[in-house]
């Protein structure tokens, strides 16, 4: 039996923990907080994040990262992104030569703008052939109902891809495979601050034109990006580019929507953070996602806007204001 570790207790990893052992492989989460992981244990729910979903007989909890990773095959990382680096660090020193890590997280590191899976190879010291990356749109109080969902498995090693997608397919989760992973995580982290725009825009009592507006040229500045960095363009009109996209900024069950909608109505960065349970990546990641693309000289107006208002202060009119007197220009552009 396939053996699986997954790194975080939050909602997607439980979810995706579920979709594991639903599809036949044994599945250890890890979580940090004792009581919680007792929780999991005792009344087979995570009482947290999931409470209303009861876990697969196949899957248990521990505190000791050492207990999770013996003789798993997958090792799945649902932490928060910016936390990656520090927490793998612990970790690596554990990994069997021939576990795959594979990243659920939509992140840029601060600072080194690097994606996640480089952090992953860096710091666990394995090639790409062992790191790979789940992205699609996936948001985890669905997909833990059961509700049909699709997403990509990306790896740059195929046959490894095949073997993920094999270890997390059932009869309502469908994973594809892809070789694109450049592509896939990019998608999946600048998603995540469109969708804070976009949820700014519901917040502001915007219509559904400036929505798809938003929707659309930030898919544009997505794949400027994308293709700066080698990604294959047709993954940005897949589930990991345009899928993702549209649930994270069409549903009330995203937390980057859900952020940028308090926003919108008024609430501070400070209130919305203090209502915000879970982490909304976009609001670290916007930073560093911006900071990439200057990097490269890729013109990423949305973002820059989102930055404008989740760090600088600035009102959310003012910044709707400065990107509607934008220079007109060809769309393509």
């Amino acid at each position: 039996m396939t053996r699986c570790a997954v790194f975080g207790t939050g909602s997607w990893g439980t979810a995706f923990a579920v979709v594991m052992a639903d599809a036949g492989c044994e599945v250890t989460l890890w979580g940090r907080r004792k009581e919680l992981v007792d929780a999991i244990n005792t009344t087979h729910v995570n009482p947290d994040y999931l409470p209303d979903t009861p876990l697969p007989a196949n899957v248990r909890a521990t505190t000791d990262p050492a207990e999770a990773l013996a003789g798993a095959d997958f090792a799945v990382l649902a932490v928060p992104s910016q936390t990656l680096r520090q927490n793998l660090a612990d970790w690596a020193p554990l990994l069997d030569e021939r576990t795959v890590l594979v990243s659920l997280m939509k992140g840029v590191e601060l600072g080194t703008t690097k994606r996640m899976s480089e952090v992953i190879q860096e710091v666990a010291g394995v090639g790409p052939a062992r790191v790979a990356v789940i992205s699609g749109p996936n948001l985890a109080r669905e997909i833990a109902d059961k509700q049909p969902a699709a997403s990509v498995v990306a790896c740059a090693d195929e046959a490894v891809a095949k073997r993920l997608q094999t270890a997390c397919h059932t009869p309502y989760f469908r994973p594809y495979t892809s070789t694109d992973v450049v592509g896939c995580e990019l998608g999946g982290a600048v998603k995540n601050v469109i969708g804070l725009a976009v949820g700014m825009a519901d917040g502001m009592g915007l219509g559904d034109n400036t929505k798809a507006t938003l929707m659309t040229r930030g898919l544009a500045e997505i794949t400027r990006l994308g293709l700066t960095l080698g990604a294959d363009p047709y993954t940005f009109a897949g589930l990991a580019g345009m899928g993702d996209l549209v649930a994270t900024c069409s549903s009330p069950l995203s937390r980057n929507h859900t952020f940028g909608f308090n926003l919108g109505r008024g609430m501070t960065v400070e209130q919305t953070v203090a209502a915000t349970k879970q982490t909304a990546e976009g609001v670290k990641s916007c930073e560093s996602v911006l900071d990439l693309g200057r990097r490269h000289g890729v013109d990423m107006p949305i973002v820059e806007a989102v930055v404008d208002v989740v760090h600088h202060g600035r009102p959310t009119q003012e910044v709707l204001a400065g990107l509607m007197a934008r220079a007109a220009k060809p769309e393509r552009r």
